[in-house]
């Protein structure tokens, strides 16, 4: 597990793009680190939108990867699960059931406008109220 100055201070990957810590939140007994990225909604669009993507992960699942300098996503809390390779798709062409660093995700539209990523085992837990608090 890590703790709140490697999260300030470190990116974490996820669907091959770097996401920012935001800050933890507790939500039925397990604290979360949220965090968020920012990109746009389409390169071929004239005026594209901004999106703003939310991704909830249980903090004890984060682990720092020396070697690459990243946070990655460890279900176990030790052993990084393996990443995808490729190259990165936009928010919206992503499906919305998916496995990624060896665990089962959904995605979720924010009411504000944007994506949250959450695990599929936290999809109960996370209301649409808690879900409403996410930036």
């Amino acid at each position: 597990m890590v703790d709140e100055a490697d999260l300030e201070s470190n990116v974490l990957e996820f669907v091959l793009k770097s996401f920012q810590f935001d800050r933890t939140e507790t939500v039925g007994g397990v604290e979360y680190a949220v965090l968020h990225r920012t990109e746009t909604e389409s390169e071929s669009k004239f005026r594209p939108k901004l999106v703003k993507l939310v991704l909830v992960v249980p903090k004890d699942w984060i682990v720092h990867d020396l070697a690459s300098d990243l946070l990655l996503i460890a279900p176990d809390g030790i052993h990084p699960g393996h990443r995808g390779s490729g190259t990165a798709v936009e928010a919206a062409a992503e499906k919305t059931e998916f496995s990624e660093q060896g665990v089962d995700w959904i995605r979720i539209a924010r009411p504000a406008g944007g994506w949250i990523y959450l695990p599929k085992s936290a999809e109960g837990t996370w209301t649409s109220e808690a879900r409403a608090q996410l930036p």
